[in-house]
């Protein structure tokens, strides 16, 4: 399972918060509960944050083996 904990992680210490996300980075809402959610996200949206961010991929996500496997 793909997780975004990091993501979380790396925007409280760039300062930057959900709000700025949405208004001035194109991330909508509905895209910001799925990645609370740990749901799919596709590769553009990933590389919009990267880019909004300042990161790199691993910044923001992490692979998590599922625990029934």
């Amino acid at each position: 399972m793909i997780v975004f904990d990091r993501l979380w992680n790396t925007m409280h210490k760039r300062g930057v918060s959900t709000y700025k996300l949405r208004e001035d980075c194109g991330i909508d809402s509905k895209t910001v509960r799925r990645l609370k959610a740990n749901d799919n996200i596709e590769t553009k949206t990933l590389s919009k944050l990267c880019a909004a961010l300042d990161c790199k991929i691993e910044d923001i996500m992490e692979y998590v083996p599922d625990s029934d496997t």
